[in-house]
């Protein structure tokens, strides 16, 4: 499968080093940038076939299998929908879209042409996270009751993180991953949710915290921020043990705890690159096999979130220009 990549930062540098031994015959073909220079800049470093100075030219290319946007989450809209229209299934990174709205009209767009389109929420697609669901399912941590999720980073002054106009602030970036991790875990079947947060100078969410009660009971607690360093854990609480993942965007470690005791360990897997390989995987399977969709994330999680997202930003006041 030959990938073309729209956006040549560091995002496209991580999938340029997950691809570059060509695992599972997936490969980086084409790199297209608004700057030829740093498109072709770009292909030098990595062995690159194809470097565009246009996104137009980069999805016109009739030798590119699969489009991966990997340009900030403010023009996730524009540049899938210029895919799309070029007849080109897409892998789009996190969060999907700016909105719930622009969601809803990529999806239909795809839906209508016939064309596979997913989320790169590389989360879903990892060996470990599927691991979790088999370990919660066996029975060992006994009925999972509540869990909690964690993730913050130093990121304060990253423009992507301060400008509304590029869809800033802590829950796009790193907040959509610990609603994955309950998603995931824990369902859909949220009856309250409760929140706080701390808004920067600039009107975006710095740091969040969001509590989830469940139909049946459980509770989910969730932490994002950029303004500090935290353990990244995710941990699902039973009544006779616990799950502790370690890194809850991309999984390195799972330990099972049974009253206490450790009593089961799993690591990634050896031949893990980065984690980014893993969707591309999942977008080659589901593309040979004619899906639309991939099971692993599907076009209903992908639009609840953004939908869910959209009320926590509305809750706490906090807007983008494509609002």
């Amino acid at each position: 499968m030959r990938i073309g990549i729209i956006g040549a930062g560091w995002i496209a540098e991580k999938m340029a080093l997950s691809l570059q031994a060509k695992p599972q015959d997936c490969e980086v073909y084409a790199i297209a940038s608004r700057s030829i220079e740093k498109a072709k800049d770009f292909a030098q470093k990595w062995s690159i076939q194809k470097a565009y100075g246009s996104y137009e030219e980069l999805v016109s290319d009739k030798d590119v299998d699969l489009i991966y946007i990997a340009t900030p989450h403010s023009h996730h809209y524009e540049h899938t929908r210029l895919a799309l229209e070029h007849g080109k299934p897409c892998l789009v990174e996190k969060a999907f879209t700016a909105n719930a709205r622009e969601a809803e009209e990529l999806l239909a767009l795809a839906k209508q042409k016939n064309l596979f389109i997913t989320e790169a929420i590389w989360t879903r697609y990892m060996p470990l996270s599927h691991k979790v669901t088999e370990i919660m399912q066996s029975g060992i941590i006994g009925e999972p009751r509540i869990l909690t999720a964690t993730l913050c980073y130093m990121m304060e002054h990253k423009e992507r993180i301060v400008r509304p106009e590029l869809c800033g602030g802590a829950l796009l970036d790193l907040g959509v991953y610990c609603l994955n991790f309950a998603r995931m875990y824990f369902g859909t079947d949220i009856k309250r949710t409760v929140t706080n947060v701390h808004i920067g100078p600039t009107g975006m969410d710095m740091h969040e915290c969001i509590s989830l009660s469940y139909a049946d009971g459980k509770m989910a607690n969730l932490q994002s921020g950029a303004l500090c360093l935290n353990d990244r854990q995710g941990i699902i609480s039973g009544v006779d043990g616990y799950i502790r993942v370690d890194n809850v965007n991309c999984p390195e470690l799972v330990e099972v705890y049974r009253n206490y005791e450790l009593v089961a360990t799993y690591k990634k897997p050896a031949d893990m690159v980065t984690g980014y390989e893993y969707q591309v995987f999942e977008c080659k399977r589901c593309i040979e096999q004619g899906l639309l969709e991939s099971p692993m994330m599907p076009h209903e999680e992908t639009l609840s979130i953004m939908k869910q997202m959209d009320e926590l930003r509305k809750e706490w006041g906090v807007k983008y220009p494509m609002d």
